[in-house]
């Protein structure tokens, strides 16, 4: 085995949702030979909203990206909450919520904030569609990649930005269950005729460990829909039968109440269902000899943190700048990880502090939320000294360092 260190220049990036395109645009301004590998046919289109708040909005100024993320801001104004009977309870402001700061951080469709990531990179990077990784073999010197199509190409580094269930962390780390810290919720998405009048915002039912939400990003003719549940233990045996995923969705919400019935019966006939559960990645290193994690494949922090996008596209932006700064991509590693894992893990944590007030788990933090909504001088002060401060200070606890502009 060689054992002197040489610059790592070709780098093959599996996934292209957020992490993966952001890290190659920032590899490639930093001369790296980028190659990227999706096992979907094309970058996603549409989809749910996803925030842009903090240290992630310098970066994407500094991707020349603020003006189109800015329109396409989608500006929700309001989330009403509705309580077992279907009453409404009370509304809040977004950003009341989440921790945002109103007309500074950004809120788009997964799909736009994909697309401006794409086109930043232009005709300079390659996209390898429909294919994945299968196999991977690091000898020290390089990393030697057999794809599912069955073809093999050498590369010096791999990075797995290929999500909470990372394809690359099983074949270096192994089982994705040694790693799962599962949050006790299971959920279904989908996309159903907005026939609700809802324009800018969301509204939550809710009953003791089970939500239902309706969310329109403007006036459209279809909404979102998600329904979510608490359970003790994960329902892997779900994963692979959809049939299964909406029986178990459908059980759990029997009641003739609100729109209940109308959202059982999209999820069970949607064509773009998304069932998962809620949980995050806690690995104890981030990297194995040649291959690097970012992303949710490294660090997810889970849709009740709202912070996934965000520390995505601040790693990318760290990892790239310290492969950039170091030769020796150990050293890179290394530094990547000390400069991200405590921004991370602030993020993390913002799952498990504030969630109660959009997924109450017990009868007491039920009634306690609606208590606390029918009163808005309340919320204002409950939240301006909770959640929302500490959303604001996790979302921005990473100063962005100034990398060199080329290798």
């Amino acid at each position: 085995m060689n054992t002197v260190s040489r610059p790592a220049r070709r780098v093959l990036v599996s996934g292209a949702s957020i992490a993966g395109p952001a890290l190659a645009y920032w590899l490639d301004r930093y001369g790296f030979e980028v190659t990227v590998v999706e096992k979907a046919a094309a970058v996603r289109g549409g989809g749910y909203a996803v925030d842009i708040r903090g240290t992630a909005r310098e970066v994407v100024e500094r991707m020349g990206l603020l003006p189109r993320l800015r329109a396409a801001h989608v500006d929700s104004r309001r989330i009403t909450f509705v309580d077992p009977a279907g009453r409404t309870v009370g509304s809040l402001r977004p950003e009341q919520l989440t921790g945002s700061e109103a007309g500074l951080d950004l809120e788009v469709r997964r799909g736009d904030l994909a697309d401006a990531l794409q086109e930043a990179l232009g005709d300079r990077v390659e996209f390898l569609f429909g294919d994945s990784i299968a196999a991977l073999d690091d000898d020290g010197d390089a990393v030697h990649v057999v794809f599912d199509s069955g073809v093999r190409r050498d590369f010096d580094l791999v990075v797995g930005a290929d999500g909470l269930h990372s394809n690359t962390r099983r074949l270096v780390l192994g089982p994705e269950e040694r790693f799962h810290r599962y949050l006790g919720h299971v959920f279904a998405g989908f996309t159903l005729p907005n026939e609700f009048g809802l324009s800018h915002e969301g509204v939550i039912w809710n009953d003791v460990g089970r939500g239902a939400v309706l969310y329109a990003h403007e006036p459209a003719d279809r909404v979102h829909g998600f329904l979510t549940f608490t359970r003790d233990v994960p329902p892997f045996e779900s994963f692979r039968d959809p049939r299964a995923q909406r029986e178990l969705v459908a059980a759990h919400f029997p009641e003739r109440v609100w729109h209940l019935p109308r959202l059982v019966a999209a999820m069970r006939d949607a064509d773009d269902l998304f069932f998962d559960i809620v949980s995050q990645i806690q690995l104890p290193g981030w990297s194995r000899g040649r291959v690097v994690l970012a992303g949710d494949a490294a660090h997810a922090t889970s849709f009740l943190s709202g912070q996934g996008s965000s520390v995505a596209l601040v790693g990318a932006y760290v990892l790239a700048g310290e492969l950039a700064a170091h030769a020796d991509h150990t050293a890179a590693f290394a530094a990547y990880e000390r400069r991200m894992r405590p921004f991370a893990e602030r993020n993390q944590a913002l799952a498990t502090g504030g969630g109660t007030v959009v997924t109450p788990t017990t009868r007491e933090q039920l009634e306690a939320r609606n208590a606390l909504l029918r009163d808005p001088a309340a919320v204002a002060e409950e939240l301006a000294t909770a959640g929302a401060q500490a959303g604001r200070a996790a979302h921005s606890d990473l100063l962005l360092p100034d990398y060199a502009p080329g290798r």
